[in-house]
């Protein structure tokens, strides 16, 4: 994930903002009539990297199967393919059928509709492809819906517009990126009520170079994280810690599920990125979730 990554990390400041009024709001109003179910959903934005192989995939491991090995490590991903080409129902069932029991695909809304066309003129392509990801049956988690950087605060009402057009109860969270939204509070609250009365999500980046769009803002029980880490820094570990503690207040206050997609640079570190996350969400939040295996890769033309 290259947005807000920075060379230099040396003068930001990673500390968590404080939740902004309206997740009260949001998580108490869905408090009483929602089961407590508190899911959380780890995991890598890839399945496809060599590099894993002889690592948390098998040494004889093929190209073919490392969704499959994927899903035995990891219980989510951020489906960033769905981002370039809607799915066909048999790329849709091979997912389907590869995914272990319990685990969730978060798919990426075609840039298509999100970029190209800025969510106007759009709705066969919306049908085309919320038909498409409901095929994933019980092994769907959320969309997301990332909009382009120039999709600014005064297209709310076309965001609106588009989202009215959704599959009632289609599952679906919004990634601003455009400093407008954040820059000005009364259009971010109207924004806000406006998808927590559409029972619509947000999605939180934590990212070094943009720590706008860290808004701690929830409108749904459910929060969608992508924390892109700095290649195991040593603030990476600070970063998660202060991150198991907030969910775990969270969870408190009525947060029902939490999917957390963490990007590490080229991503061959993200397994263990994963992993202390894992670690940290089972010690403070008190889950059961298994951590992936993480094998030492063998050098090769080592003497034993």
């Amino acid at each position: 994930m290259d947005f807000g990554k920075l060379e230099d990390i040396s003068g930001v400041n990673f500390s968590l903002p404080t939740d902004h009024p309206f997740m009260s709001k949001a998580l108490n109003s869905f408090e009483a009539s929602t089961p407590k179910s508190n899911l959380c959903f780890v995991g890598p934005p890839i399945w496809s990297n060599k590099e894993w192989v002889g690592k948390i995939y098998p040494t004889t491991a093929k190209e073919k199967d490392f969704l499959y090995h994927y899903t035995r490590q990891f219980n989510t991903i951020e489906l960033n393919v769905t981002h370039y080409q809607i799915p066909s129902e048999a790329t849709i069932q091979r997912w389907r059928e590869a995914a272990s029991p319990g685990f969730r695909f978060c798919p990426k809304w075609p840039q298509e509709i999100s970029h190209e066309r800025q969510l106007r003129g759009c709705e066969a392509l919306s049908h085309a492809f919320t038909n498409s990801v409901l095929g994933l049956g019980e092994h769907l988690g959320t969309t997301f819906l990332q909009l382009a950087p120039y999709f600014d605060s005064r297209q709310l009402r076309t965001l609106e517009a588009f989202l009215k057009q959704l599959p009632p109860g289609f599952p679906i969270a919004v990634e601003f990126r455009h400093p407008d939204w954040f820059s000005n509070p009364s259009v971010w609250q109207e924004t806000l009520l406006m998808l927590h009365q559409m029972g619509v999500g947000t999605v939180m980046s934590d990212v070094a170079g943009r720590r706008d769009v860290l808004h701690m803002s929830l409108t749904t029980p459910t929060v969608v994280l992508r924390f892109v880490g700095n290649e195991l820094h040593p603030t990476d570990f600070t970063r998660v810690n202060a991150w198991a503690n907030r969910l775990k207040n969270w969870y408190l206050q009525g947060l029902q599920t939490a999917y957390i997609f963490v990007h590490c640079g080229e991503n061959i570190n993200a397994p263990e990125l994963t992993k202390y996350w894992i670690e940290q969400l089972n010690q403070q939040c008190y889950f059961a979730l298994s951590p992936p295996r993480i094998q030492p890769k063998a050098v090769q033309g080592t003497l034993f």
